[in-house]
C-alpha cells in the first residue's frame, strides 16, 4: 500500500462508532456528531496533559481535527457505515455522559451521509487493531473519500445539523434516598484524585464498586438483580430473576 501526499485537499480520519456489543454509531448519525472518550475527566484544553485522557486520542481530535476534514464511521477492522464533513470546532457535551455506557463527552459537529450499505475495504487500511480515531493516510482510502465528495448527491455537506440532545436539569434537592451516597462520593473523589496518595488514576472496576453500586443500591435494586462484567457489560441490572438479556 502506498501513502498519499500531504497536500491532499482534505484530510481524511477514521473514528469508531464502537464495539458491536455497545455500538454507538446511529447516535453519531441521529444528532450530527462525532464523539470519543474518556470524557468523565472534563473539557479538554491545551493545558491539559494527555495521561488525564488515557493518551493522545482526545487531544488530537480537539485540536488536529478542523472544519471541512473527512470523518469516515469505522464499523469494523475495515469497514465503514458513514463518510461526514466536520462542521465545527470542539465541544465538550456533557448529553452525551452515558452513551450505551461509555462516556462520550468529546465532541465535533459532523454532517453525516449514511451508505447504503456498509462499504469494506480490500484490506486492513486502518490497521490490525485500530485505535479509536486517527488520522488517514493510505492512498485508497483517500481516494475513496476525495471521489465520494465529489460524486452527486452532495446536498448533505451543507445540509442543517440535528439538534444535540437536551441536557438534564440538575436536582433542586438531593433526594433523600440518595444523600448518604452523594455525600460519601463528595469525600472519596478529592482522595482519588490526590496523586500522592493513591500514585495513579482508579481503574474503572474500582470505580464501579464505590460509585455504580453503591448509586444502584440506594436506588433500591437489590444485590442479586446487579451484575458486574456481565456478558463484558460493566454494570448490568435485570427486572427479575433468573438473569436473562
Amino acid at each position: 500500500m502506498t501513502m498519499t501526499d500531504n497536500d491532499s485537499s482534505h484530510a481524511v480520519w477514521q473514528i469508531s462508532g464502537g464495539p458491536a456489543s455497545r455500538a454507538y454509531a446511529e447516535v453519531f448519525l441521529r444528532h450530527g456528531v462525532a464523539l470519543i472518550g474518556p470524557g468523565d475527566a472534563g473539557p479538554w484544553n491545551p493545558e491539559r496533559d494527555d495521561d488525564e485522557f488515557e493518551g493522545s486520542f482526545v487531544r488530537r481530535f480537539a485540536s488536529e481535527v478542523n472544519a471541512g476534514d473527512v470523518f469516515l464511521l469505522r464499523t469494523g477492522l475495515a469497514t465503514i457505515a458513514a463518510i461526514g464533513l466536520v462542521a465545527g470546532d470542539y465541544l465538550y457535551v456533557n448529553a452525551f455522559d452515558d452513551v450505551n455506557g461509555w462516556d462520550l463527552q468529546h465532541a465535533r459537529r459532523v454532517c453525516w451521509f449514511r451508505l447504503p450499505a456498509e462499504h469494506a475495504f480490500g484490506s486492513a487500511v486502518f490497521g490490525a487493531n485500530p485505535p479509536r480515531c486517527s488520522r488517514v493516510w493510505i492512498e485508497e482510502v483517500v481516494d475513496f473519500a476525495e471521489r465520494f465528495l465529489k460524486s452527486p448527491p452532495t446536498h448533505w455537506q451543507t445540509a442543517p445539523l440535528p439538534d444535540l440532545p437536551a441536557e438534564q436539569p440538575p436536582l433542586d434537592q438531593i433526594p433523600g434516598a440518595l444523600e448518604g451516597i452523594v455525600a460519601q462520593a463528595a469525600d472519596l473523589v478529592p482522595l482519588l484524585q490526590d496523586v500522592q496518595t493513591f500514585g495513579e488514576h482508579p481503574s474503572e472496576d474500582e470505580l464501579i464498586a464505590h460509585f455504580v453500586v453503591p448509586f444502584l443500591r440506594a436506588l433500591g435494586w437489590p444485590p442479586e438483580r446487579i451484575a458486574v462484567q456481565w456478558r463484558r457489560i460493566d454494570v448490568a441490572v435485570f427486572r427479575a430473576l433468573p438473569r436473562t438479556p
